[in-house]
């Protein structure tokens, strides 16, 4: 039988790489049966040339799930480091890479004519804190009309479940700790953390109007290899390896509760395996960890002391971040297992193999 000639994506000037065996994706494979669910085996992972998107991919790929990821390769960060995250995958035929914007309802439409996914995993986004101080207009425009527009698409090809990846921003300065997803979310104290509660409300009508299957995430402070240039740990690692200044703001008391990036990909997976309805789930270490500790460790690991800057506080940050990971432990199975110290310990040889 002769095969179907392989279909491509044409977007004006935005480049398209679909990676298939001669244009047929594998057929749907039911990975495993958990409370008479099946698992997805063709899913749009958009966001998935980054930091998270890539060790999802990498992952589902592993359990031979079909991935396409659309993600536009912006400049928030150098695109050569998104580029060497998809690499390694781009010769494997059940992986397809489309660039592209979220916010593009014709692109979309093409992409979802082309495949028939049975789950979107959004990840994409504008992100980082104090860069939406700046760019809110921006901030609003993806997070938001992008998120829509994607549900828009979902929901215009009959896709029934989706998985929209929130932030622990959404909490706020809350005072009560550690942060459940009963607590009162009405006080953003950045536009991004607004957006990323935005984004959650507009989920939620989706649900409520086209009875589609929705989980919000909210990620507390992921790290691991490939890890943003700009976050804490990867830049800490950085100027210390390289007898830098590290400016520490505040007075190093302030807290984040660090979770490695497999305890995410664990959660995220259980989400996909698990979740009906419309939920929203914390996904975090449980664990806080004071600034001043978080660079010890890293000296630790590096056997390197760091020169510290010490600078005021910044607007749009908050204390503390802590995470109740009751609902997940008890709804998705979901058990955190790196310590802070071993990641750290992980992230620090990764970095040693990949200096920058």
């Amino acid at each position: 039988m002769a095969r179907r000639p392989r279909r491509r994506l044409a977007h004006h000037q935005v480049p398209l790489l679909q990676v298939t065996l001669d244009g047929v994706r594998p057929p749907w494979v039911i990975l495993r049966v958990t409370d008479d669910m099946t698992f997805p085996g063709r899913i749009l992972v958009t966001g998935g040339a980054g930091f998270i998107g890539s060790h999802l991919a990498e992952r589902l790929l592993s359990m031979q799930c079909s991935v396409t990821v659309l993600d536009d390769f912006n400049d928030y960060y150098d695109p050569a480091l998104k580029r060497a995250n998809v690499a390694p995958h781009l010769a494997n035929p059940s992986y397809s890479l489309v660039e592209g914007d979220i916010r593009d309802a014709e692109l979309l439409g093409r992409i979802f004519d082309n495949a028939r996914f049975d789950m979107v995993v959004h990840l994409a986004a504008r992100a980082g804190v104090r860069p939406s101080l700046k760019q809110a207009p921006l901030y609003c425009d993806v997070n938001v009309v992008g998120t829509s527009r994607l549900l828009d698409a979902a929901i215009g090809h009959g896709i029934k479940r989706f998985v929209f990846a929130s932030s622990s921003s959404v909490y706020g300065d809350n005072e009560k700790v550690p942060f459940s997803e009963s607590d009162p979310v009405d006080n953003p104290v950045s536009p991004y953390a607004a957006t990323k509660r935005a984004a959650e409300l507009v989920c939620h009508s989706y649900h409520h109007l086209y009875n589609i299957d929705i989980a919000c995430l909210r990620f507390f402070t992921v790290y691991g290899p490939r890890q943003r240039p700009e976050m804490a740990i990867r830049k800490f690692t950085r100027l210390i390896s390289r007898g830098e200044a590290v400016p520490l703001f505040g007075d190093g008391a302030s807290e984040r509760d660090y979770t490695y990036i497999d305890d995410i990909i664990d959660g995220v997976i259980s989400v996909i395996e698990r979740h009906r309805g419309f939920e929203i789930y914390n996904l975090g270490d449980s664990n806080p960890v004071p600034l001043a500790r978080l660079v010890s460790l890293i000296e630790e690991a590096l056997d390197k002391k760091a020169e510290i800057e010490r600078l005021p506080s910044q607007p749009g940050d908050v204390r503390r971040t802590y995470a109740d990971v009751e609902k997940a432990r008890r709804m998705l199975g979901y058990r955190p297992r790196v310590k802070i110290e071993d990641g750290i310990a992980r992230f620090a040889k990764w970095y040693r193999e990949h200096r920058e």
